[in-house]
């Protein structure tokens, strides 16, 4: 399977059946996101013990690449520590934004996070996909603040 199919699929997937999908009560932390220039809006909902990611889930409504994007990163960070979830965030970051990010080379550990690389190829899109990571880092580190990303 190629990238360009494994894109297609990963992202049709987990926006049919997004995983992590709902709302985690206090003492979780949460920040909200917005895309005001296609509407996307999430809130993310984190819950860390000793340094951990013990839980993580997101509600909200957006399009396919937000929702499926959202729902990789809920899979992909739980049980992971805040110093793995910030190489992650570091890793997708630079996969979404960096042309000369080789999708071979830099996305083999990504597991299927690597489907976001398509995402490079529609510019305008890098924004519904990274809306969900943004959010993260601002409930991790300063929930009162919403992320817009403009």
């Amino acid at each position: 399977m190629d990238l360009k199919e494994l894109y297609r699929d990963v992202i049709l997937d987990h926006n049919k059946r997004p995983r992590n999908f709902g709302v985690l009560a206090p003492p979780a932390t949460s920040a909200r996101g917005h895309n005001p220039l296609c509407g996307d809006q999430l809130t993310i909902y984190a819950k860390v013990e000793n340094g951990i990611i013990k839980e993580l889930k997101f509600e909200g409504s957006g399009c396919a690449i937000s929702v499926a994007s959202a729902s990789l990163m809920t899979e992909a960070l739980t049980g992971k520590t805040l110093g793995q979830a910030d190489t992650l965030y570091t890793q997708i970051h630079a996969l979404l934004t960096h042309a000369d990010t080789p999708d071979s080379t830099s996305t083999v550990d990504l597991g299927k996070l690597a489907a976001l690389s398509g995402v490079r190829e529609f510019p305008a899109r890098v924004k519904c996909a990274s809306l969900c990571w943004h959010t993260l880092q601002a409930a991790l580190n300063d929930p009162t603040t919403p992320v817009c990303t403009e």
